[in-house]
């Protein structure tokens, strides 16, 4: 699986980013679905965002934005990989991490 390149500025960037990727996996329309997000914390530090999708039939779909790579992993609801995408230019957590 080859990474695909974004350029994302801010965290509503990345958010509308990981929705519309999941959505255009599952055939799923944007928008229908709730998705969570939760800050990831590595020695309480933050170093990323867990990204959940909740679909139709209680089905789950996930993506993890890795700070330190600069890096959004996506996943499906069985929790396999089926895409990785490098950010050339990653927002910053800012406000978000001090929640």
């Amino acid at each position: 699986m080859l990474p695909s390149i974004e350029e994302i500025n801010n965290l509503d960037e990345l958010r509308n980013f990981v929705t519309a990727t999941i959505c255009h996996q599952y055939e799923l329309q944007e928008g229908a679905f709730p998705i969570s997000e939760r800050i990831l914390r590595r020695h309480d530090k933050p170093c990323g965002v867990y990204f959940c999708l909740h679909g139709p039939r209680a089905t789950q779909f996930s993506a993890i934005w890795e700070t330190d790579r600069n890096q959004i992993l996506f996943y499906g609801s069985g929790g396999e990989r089926f895409k990785k995408t490098q950010l050339i230019h990653g927002p910053t957590l800012g406000n978000f991490a001090r929640n």
